[in-house]
């Protein structure tokens, strides 16, 4: 049996995603980001930093969801280069640009959302992270001019890693100053497995509204 540790909205989105591309069926438990649970140690002897998502896969458990994404692409041999491959490196190094993205959009989360009170908030900090976000944003709607995938080979797990920040960045940038990072966010919701995990992984359970402003100083 495989079981994912899940919150909607959350990062366990990209594993629940794989999962769906590659066929495989699992379990999924459902937690809450602000009810204190992922403190239990239940959860801690699974994910030692008491985050989403943790997977229950052959006799263990996985956290960090870069780290389920590779270990699911060579357990089951699909989806991602082979070592040897000369595509590998770039694979791997989506894989990375994938976390990086998803941290600062986690800064712009706890910025805007999960601080109380307001007062608490930095505005600089905020600009600071929303031109960070931009930077990472304008990248890849380069890359994506002669791209419907990351790889030129063609779609893998590194944009499950990937294409699932992309609804979080558009709450933070405008979709029309990159045209080319919206195409791809269209192609990747439009696949039939991105449509089943979402359905079965629930609302979002993070944003309350279609774009967070930066507030002025």
């Amino acid at each position: 049996m495989i079981r994912l540790h899940h919150i909607p909205g959350s990062r366990s989105m990209r594993v629940l995603w794989l999962l769906e591309e590659l066929g495989l069926d699992c379990d999924l438990q459902n937690w809450s980001l602000t009810d204190g649970s992922l403190r239990r140690p239940d959860f801690v002897a699974m994910s030692p930093a008491g985050r989403i998502p943790a997977l229950e896969i052959d006799g263990r458990a996985i956290f960090e969801s870069g780290a389920i994404i590779q270990y699911l692409t060579e357990r089951q041999g699909q989806l991602a280069p082979a070592p040897g491959d000369p595509e590998r490196a770039e694979f791997l190094e989506w894989i990375g640009f994938a976390e990086t993205q998803a941290n600062i959009i986690q800064a712009l989360n706890i910025h805007h959302i999960f601080l109380r009170p307001e007062a608490a908030r930095s505005v600089p900090l905020m600009k600071l992270d929303t031109k960070r976000l931009a930077v990472t944003a304008a990248a890849l709607d380069r890359h994506l001019t002669d791209h419907d995938t990351l790889l030129a080979s063609g779609f893998s797990a590194a944009d499950c890693m990937l294409g699932f920040n992309i609804q979080a960045l558009f709450r933070f940038l405008p979709e029309g100053d990159y045209p080319n990072l919206t195409a791809y966010r269209d192609r990747m919701t439009a696949r039939p497995a991105y449509r089943r995990a979402e359905e079965r992984g629930g609302s979002d359970a993070i944003y309350a509204q279609d774009f967070y402003e930066v507030p002025h100083d």
